[in-house]
């Protein structure tokens, strides 16, 4: 008898507890508001980072899930950083073409719980450049018409508005009661995207070269938004290796356009832009697809907004 009561009394013990907790989930999202605890937004990459940063300012706290100079193309989320989107209260990624694991993720995630955003989800992506690289050859045809689509809007600062707009959008949803403080800090980023656009078309409207040479394939959106033509050496990843014929036909299209300018990114490797820009004896340049900005640069003050003032000025070595 004694045993059968001290099991009632530990169901009841166990019930009230599961009760209690399931009672403060509930409840969460609604004492964040009332009590003042700060959101938690993780975001997948450095300009997803930027941007939420400036949307939700001092209302919540904003992480980056992909480690600073990490390559974001190549990144695996690790268990310990899947927990970090679970238990966020939002989730903040560019699009599936370049976060291609996401929707894997996102099987296992509350998404009531969780605000998930895919910031580029109202832009309409353009077809990558399928280059020809190095390969087994029984692959060469299959690379030749494989068209990936280009993930890399935000180096267009139209469509970085676009992405934060996202962003505001889906936080206001989520948490209608910081709907003045989300506006008001987006509306004031918006202002100095709106700007830096602004001296991009200025800088770039009456370029006398409207071609540039890049190490991979990351500019495009920002080429057909300002009227420049990019050709890569690589295609949409940057590991892709180009192969000899890929490396002949840009030494000609080099010479013939006039190019006095290769562009290389310092968070991947710039082997191929050295040789390239030795042997057609042209400048080498940085042009910073911002994927990965280390935390040392962070520290020193680099933004989006500065480092995409950094890329004007070396297109313009370009456009003399």
């Amino acid at each position: 008898m004694r045993k059968n009561k001290w099991l009632y009394f530990t169901g009841i013990l166990v019930f009230t507890t599961l009760f209690t907790l399931a009672a403060c989930g509930q409840t969460k999202e609604a004492d964040k508001t009332t009590k003042g605890d700060k959101i938690k937004v993780v975001t997948t990459f450095y300009p997803m980072y930027d941007f939420a940063k400036n949307v939700v300012g001092d209302a919540g706290d904003v992480q980056l899930l992909i480690p600073a100079g990490t390559e974001p193309h190549d990144y695996e989320p690790s268990a310990k950083d899947i927990a970090k989107i679970t238990d966020a209260d939002a989730f903040v990624y560019n699009s599936h073409e370049l976060e291609t694991w996401v929707e894997d993720v996102l099987e296992n995630v509350d998404q009531k719980k969780v605000a998930v955003v895919e910031a580029a989800a109202s832009i309409d992506l353009m077809e990558g450049a399928a280059h020809d690289h190095e390969d087994d050859e029984a692959d060469h045809e299959e690379h030749d018409h494989d068209h990936e689509l280009d993930p890399h809007v935000w180096l267009d600062p139209v469509l970085a508005q676009k992405e934060v707009e996202a962003i505001r959008d889906a936080l206001v949803k989520k948490y209608p009661e910081q709907k003045a403080v989300f506006e008001k800090n987006t509306a004031a980023y918006l202002e100095k995207l709106a700007a830096l656009d602004t001296e991009y078309k200025e800088a770039l409207s009456d370029a006398k070269n409207k071609t540039f040479v890049t190490q991979h394939a990351a500019f495009g959106y920002l080429a057909k938004q300002y009227g420049l033509t990019q050709e890569s050496i690589a295609g949409i990843s940057p590991d892709q290796e180009p192969s000899p014929s890929r490396l002949a036909e840009l030494k000609k299209y080099i010479e013939a356009h006039d190019v006095s300018v290769i562009y290389f990114e310092t968070s991947a490797s710039s082997k191929v832009a050295q040789t390239l820009a030795k042997e057609t004896g042209v400048e080498l340049s940085v042009l910073n697809p911002l994927e990965s900005i280390t935390k040392q640069e962070q520290e020193q003050g680099e933004d989006y907004i500065s480092v995409m003032r950094a890329n004007l000025e070396a297109l313009k070595k370009s456009i003399k």
